[in-house]
């Protein structure tokens, strides 16, 4: 009997350390469509959900409750035959340690999600060709988001999943479709990978584990150590922004930190207050009204 229990114990830890790495909610939004079957958009919703969460993303071993929570929001703008035209926006968060708080990692906006599909077609994964744009969109930006979350609990972690997602976008090139070449858009798959991979801007992955581990991870234990983290990472930003200026790296930190920025410095001396206003409002001088509120005197 003992020894049954081992092996069921055994079998359990098995299955705990190599659970699925995401736990997506995908939802297609064809409100903008009309006098169409809407049949296919809930199958479609259906494929992606199953696509993403029943896949085994890489190697890393992690538990069910490790999962990294994201979402795919796929806003469908046109659909003539089977060709869709889409907006697609992508988030996940990871927790705060020692906290009920779940901090924004990744927040992208694409523009150009346009794909090829019909009801009930299989989704088929292949890491060396393009099976179709609808899958290799979805595989990009699964690999972002693992990169993203790796790079926040250890230095540079997520180097495999950029590395991936890089790979994804060369195959892309060589297609016909939108959102994968070079100088096409400042703010396309290509730039965002681009800017995770190239040298000039790789102060930025530093920062990112600095921000989250060093910082958020440490307030529960010293508010003013943690903070003082995320100073110092925040400053970081500043290098970004003069090595590249137009970077789709200060979007990405704008849309995920500056409202989170405002709470952390709700209660920091003034002074501090006012040295981290005076650097952002430098770099997102039309962020003013948000970037307003870390000035507030505490009361």
């Amino acid at each position: 009997m003992k020894k049954s229990l081992l092996i069921l114990v055994i079998l359990c830890s098995s299955c705990l350390s190599f659970a699925q790495e995401l736990n997506c909610r995908v939802q297609v939004n064809s409100d903008k469509i009309q006098g169409t079957n809407k049949s296919v958009f809930t199958t479609l919703e259906q494929a992606l959900t199953e696509y993403v969460n029943n896949r085994k993303w890489s190697e890393a071993q992690i538990s069910i409750s490790e999962k990294i929570d994201c979402s795919l929001v796929i806003t469908v703008n046109e659909v003539t035959d089977n060709r869709f035209k889409c907006d697609l926006q992508v988030q996940s968060r990871r927790p705060v340690y020692n906290a009920s708080y779940a901090t924004t990692l990744f927040n992208f906006k694409d523009k150009s999600f346009e794909f090829t599909y019909q009801e009930y077609e299989p989704l088929v994964y292949n890491e060396n060709t393009i099976e179709s744009n609808l899958t290799a969109v979805v595989d990009f930006y699964a690999y972002m988001i693992l990169g993203l979350d790796f790079d926040s609990f250890s230095l540079k972690g997520g180097t495999p999943f950029f590395q991936r997602a890089e790979q994804i976008v060369n195959m892309g090139q060589s297609s016909m479709e939108v959102g994968w070449k070079a100088f096409e858009d400042t703010r396309n798959r290509h730039a965002l990978v681009t800017a995770f991979t190239d040298q000039r801007t790789e102060m930025f992955r530093t920062l990112w584990y600095n921000y989250h581990r060093k910082g958020l991870d440490e307030m529960a234990l010293s508010m003013d150590k943690g903070r003082a983290a995320v100073t110092d990472a925040v400053k970081m930003i500043e290098e970004v922004y003069k090595a590249a200026s137009t970077s789709v790296l200060l979007p990405l930190f704008s849309d995920s930190k500056l409202d989170e920025l405002v709470n952390i410095y709700s209660l920091a001396p003034q002074t501090e207050k006012d040295e981290i206003y005076k650097l952002l409002i430098g770099i997102y001088p039309t962020e003013n009204t948000r970037l307003q509120e870390i000035r507030k005197e505490n009361r």
